[in-house]
């Protein structure tokens, strides 16, 4: 009697978790690695698109003007009335935004200094403060200019210093797919920026440069276990680059969803207490560009620098025949990866030989054929 086992059960949520924190996973992610890298082109086409046809808010650290920031004496500001205030005044076309704290921000153009002094009453008599409780601040755009050409300065050493490492540690190949994964995390972060409008300040450009070091150091994690794990390549039938990288991912995801959820707690808390609460722009302008870094950059080392990585490496001939040997590839696998354990595997039914009684007259003629 031909026996068949029962078919496995999905898993729930609650049991994947478990299997990604004691690392019993076995997700094919370079399978679909189609997918991921098509999204990301996707991702980095609509913020180079919204790059070129929206462009940055640029705050007036980097275009130069006056500032002008107060608190109203009762009520909540409006942006229309502070704009009905100015139209008298060279400061008509403002930049006006209303702060959670109740405060309002104005910003203009390089004014003359009775220019600044009219717009100052105006704002005055708006409020009802004192001209000398308003905060005036001009800035010019060389700082902004400078700001910008030193981080600039700053990234293309960054990328250099970056790639030398990563090509004495690892390989050249290790040390394309990091940067260009870094590429992508910045070209999304600040696509974000230009599809939000939200205002690029040089607490954003500083945040950019953070993300920079998060971001590699996700991906150095992944290719150090795809290092360990390369001189064991070979060892098994059907094992082909792929599949160890594959499995390298596996081992090392608990650690990468780690380290991302811990430096994602404190700026949440800086994004959401520091700014939406309690009011602090400047501290929306680091946190944000943080948080959306961050979340590329964990996607980025799984999901774009590793299947890069793959299609280099299996270019060369000896990771090639074994592909061909396999059957396996970047393109050509096919099979979803399930996660089994014990309790999701029901046994197959089989005899039980103890339940098979045997009656006296079958022992009388089994010793009749043994005489």
């Amino acid at each position: 009697m031909t026996t068949v086992a029962a078919p496995t059960r999905r898993r729930g949520l609650f049991a994947t978790l478990g299997d990604i924190y004691h690392e019993r996973t076995n997700f094919n992610f370079i399978g679909r690695s189609r997918i991921w890298l098509g999204f990301s082109s996707l991702m980095v086409a609509i913020s180079i698109g919204a790059l070129l046809l929206i462009g940055l808010n640029l705050g007036i650290d980097f275009e130069g003007g006056t500032q002008w920031e107060f608190s109203v004496a009762s009520g909540n500001p409006s942006s229309t009335q502070v704009r009905e205030a100015l139209k008298d005044t060279p400061a008509r076309d403002a930049r006006i935004l209303t702060l959670s704290n109740g405060g309002v921000r104005v910003q203009s153009s390089e004014l003359k200094t009775a220019d600044r002094e009219l717009v100052t009453q105006a704002l005055s008599n708006y409020s009802k403060v004192d001209a000398s409780a308003i905060s005036i601040v001009s800035v010019g755009p060389t700082w902004g200019e400078q700001v910008s050409q030193k981080a600039l300065i700053a990234l293309l050493f960054f990328f250099i210093l970056i790639s030398v490492y990563l090509t004495f540690r690892f390989e050249w190949k290790m040390a394309l797919a990091s940067i260009i994964a870094v590429v992508h995390d910045i070209l999304i972060t600040i696509g974000v920026y230009a599809l939000t409008g939200f205002e690029v300040t040089p607490a954003t450009v500083v945040a950019i440069l953070t993300i920079l070091g998060f971001s590699l150091y996700d991906t150095v994690v992944v290719f150090d276990k795809i290092k360990e794990n390369q001189s064991t390549l070979g060892r098994e039938k059907g094992d082909s680059y792929s599949s160890m990288v594959n499995r390298s991912m596996n081992q090392v995801l608990m650690r990468s969803l780690n380290t991302s959820f811990i430096a994602l707690l404190p700026v949440i808390s800086l994004l959401v207490v520091g700014s939406g609460i309690l009011g602090a722009v400047t501290l929306r302008d680091f946190s944000l560009a943080l948080f959306v870094g961050l979340l590329v950059g964990a996607y980025s080392s799984i999901f774009v620098a590793t299947p890069i990585l793959v299609i280099l490496k299996e270019r060369e001939p000896r990771f090639r025949a074994l592909r061909d040997r396999s059957g396996s590839s970047v393109s050509a696998v096919a099979v979803e990866s399930v996660v089994l354990d014990e309790e999701n595997v029901m046994p197959a039914a089989t005899p039980n030989l103890n339940d098979q009684r045997v009656t006296p007259r079958a022992r009388q003629s089994r010793r009749g054929k043994r005489r």
